[in-house]
C-alpha cells in the first residue's frame, strides 16, 4: 500500500528537515538491526493485487474512489489512477495450507470488489496492462485524489527540470511518445508478493528474489500489448521504469538496482540515504522507531526486489522482502502459482546462499536475465550457474525441483505443493502464459481487441488457470 501524505509543495527547509531526520533513521535501522531488536518470526506470506475497473467494452472505468466508499474494506486502497484499485490479502503463517486459505481470501475479496463495481457500471479485471485503454485514459483528470499521487507527479517533473516524460519502447513493434505526467504507470498492474524473512539473514533472501527474477518472468508474462502496440511479452517492466524516470542526473527511482546486498539488507536503505534525492519530503510527527521518514523514502524507490519494514501487532519492526516483477492476472489460481513457485525457491536459494554452497554471479547477469525474460519470455535463455540455457527445461528440471524442496520446508500440505507447483509445469510445458494466449487471440480475431477481451474475461471468470485456456494452433 502506498503511504498517503497531507501536501503537494514542500519548501526547502522542509528538505532540509526531512534529509536530516532520513539520517538519524538510516543509523537507527543499523544499529536496531545490530542489537538484533527486529522480529525473528517467518515466514509470514502476502499479496497485493492491482487490478483495473472496466466498462462493457473494457475501456478505463474511473469508478475506484466511488467502489471504495461503497464497500468500506480495509483490504481495498486506491492507485494512481481512478480506473486501478488495489486489493490486498491478510497475511499469514506460511505453513500448511497457507495456500488454499489464500485461494480463499482472495475469492472473496475479489468477488465481492467486482459485485459492487457492477452497481457502478463496471466490473473488476486483472491483467498486466489492459490493451484496450488509450493515450486519453492517462490524462491528470483521471488520478486518484490522494496528494501521493498528486506531489508524485510534481515532483518528478520538478526533478526533470519540467521537461515532459518520454516512451520510447522497441519490441515486436516500436511505440515512442511525449508524455506530460506520470500517468502512463497507471497502465502497468502487477501482483506483488510479500516475504517476512528473519533480520540476520534477510540479505540472501534478497539476493535469492534477485536472482530468480528472469526465470519466474518469464513464465508468467501478461502484458504484451500498450495503446496499439505489440511490444515485450511483459511490456510493463520497460512502461514503469519510463513512465517515473527522473531524469539523467539522478538515479533511477524504477530499476533492477545497482548490486546485491553484500553483507546486511540495510545496505539498500543505507543506498536510498546516501544515493537517492528526497522526493516526497513530508515531515512525520511519529517517532523515530516508526521509520516514517525512512519508510517513505524507501517507497519512492521502486527497485524490482525491494526491501521493506513494517511492524507485527506488538510494535515490533521485522524485514520482508517484496517481489514485484510479476503482472496481475490472469486468475487468482496462476498469481498463487507464480507465489508458491516464488516462496519455495527463494527458501531453497537463500539457504544455499547462507550455507555457501553457491557463490552470487555478476550482477549484471541477473540483471540481463532479467529483461531478457521481459522481453521474449519463454522463448529465451538464461545464464544459470554460469551458463547458457534454455528457460524452458531451466524452470522444469532444476527450478521446480528446488521450488518442491523449500515448500516442503515450510511443511507446506503436499496436495498443495503439487497443486499449484503442477500449474508451473503445466504452463512451462505448453508455453502458453497470459501473454502468448493474447497474440493468439488478438490473431484469431484479426486485430479485434474487444472479442479477445472479451474471452479473457470469460476465462479469467471461470477461474481455470492460463494454460488450460483454448488456444490457436
Amino acid at each position: 500500500m502506498g503511504q498517503e501524505i497531507s501536501s503537494e509543495v514542500f519548501t526547502d527547509a522542509e528538505r532540509k528537515e526531512y534529509a536530516k531526520r532520513l539520517q538519524q533513521e538510516t543509523d537507527l535501522l543499523l544499529q536496531q538491526l545490530a542489537d538484533q531488536h527486529f522480529a525473528n518470526q517467518s515466514p509470514v506470506a502476502g499479496f497485493e493485487i492491482e487490478g483495473w475497473l472496466v466498462d462493457q467494452h473494457y475501456h478505463p472505468a474511473s469508478c475506484c474512489d466511488q467502489l471504495i466508499e461503497i464497500m468500506n474494506e480495509p483490504l481495498l486502497t486506491t492507485e494512481l489512477a481512478q480506473f486501478n484499485i488495489e486489493l490486498n490479502a491478510p497475511p499469514r503463517k506460511l505453513e500448511k495450507n497457507v495456500l488454499s486459505l489464500f485461494k480463499q481470501d482472495l475469492r472473496r475479496l475479489l468477488e465481492q470488489t467486482d459485485k459492487q463495481a457492477e452497481t457502478l457500471g463496471c466490473h473488476l479485471f486483472l491483467i498486466g496492462i489492459l490493451p484496450g485503454a488509450t493515450g486519453k485514459d492517462f490524462t491528470p483528470q483521471n488520478m486518484t485524489n490522494a496528494h501521493r499521487y498528486r506531489a508524485l507527479n510534481e515532483q518528478v517533473l520538478h526533478s526533470r527540470g519540467e521537461k515532459p516524460l518520454e516512451l520510447n519502447i522497441s519490441g515486436q513493434e516500436h511505440l515512442q511518445l511525449i508524455h506530460t505526467s506520470v500517468m502512463l504507470e497507471s497502465a502497468a498492474t502487477s501482483f506483488q508478493i510479500h516475504l517476512q524473512v528473519p533480520p540476520d539473514t534477510a540479505h540472501h533472501y534478497y539476493n535469492a528474489s534477485i536472482l530468480l527474477s528472469g526465470p519466474l518472468l518469464a513464465m508468467a508474462g501478461n502484458s504484451p500489448f500498450l495503446l496499439g502496440h505489440r511490444l515485450w511479452e511483459e511490456t510493463r517492466i520497460p512502461l514503469f521504469e519510463q513512465s517515473v524516470n527522473s531524469g539523467k542526473t539522478q538515479r533511477q527511482r524504477v530499476s533492477f538496482g545497482s548490486g546485491f546486498a553484500r553483507q546486511s539488507i540495510s545496505e539498500c536503505f543505507v543506498e536510498n540515504q546516501q544515493e537517492y534525492p528526497v522526493l516526497l519530503p513530508m515531515l512525520s510527527d511519529q517517532s523515530a522507531e516508526r521509520f516514517p521518514h525512512l519508510r517513505l523514502q524507501n517507497g519512492t524507490i521502486w527497485r524490482w526486489n525491494r526491501p521493506l519494514i513494517g511492524f507485527d501487532e506488538n510494535g515490533k519492526p521485522h524485514i520482508r522482502i517484496e517481489q514485484r516483477v510479476l503482472p496481475s492476472g490472469p486468475t487468482v489460481k496462476d498469481m498463487l502459482a507464480n507465489a508458491a513457485f516464488f516462496y519455495g525457491l527463494t527458501e531453497a536459494l537463500a539457504g544455499q546462499l547462507n550455507r555457501g554452497e553457491i557463490t552470487l554471479p555478476d550482477f549484471a547477469v541477473s540483471k540481463d536475465n532479467f529483461y531478457r525474460a521481459a522481453r521474449y519470455g519463454l522463448n529465451t535463455t538464461q545464464i544459470w550457474n554460469a551458463e547458457q540455457v534454455e528457460v524452458r527445461p531451466l524452470i522444469l528440471n532444476t527450478l521446480l525441483p528446488m521450488a518442491q524442496k523449500g515448500l516442503e520446508a515450510f511443511q507446506l500440505d503436499a496436495e498443495d505443493i503439487n497443486n499449484y507447483l503442477g500449474i508451473i509445469e503445466a504452463r512451462t510445458r505448453t508455453g502458453q502464459t497470459g501473454a502468448s494466449w493474447q497474440c493468439q487471440q488478438l490473431s484469431r480475431y484479426n486485430g479485434d481487441m474487444k472479442a479477445m477481451l472479451n474471452e479473457y474475461d470469460q476465462h479469467q471468470r471461470s477461474g481455470q488457470p492460463v494454460h488450460t485456456w483454448p488456444a490457436v494452433r
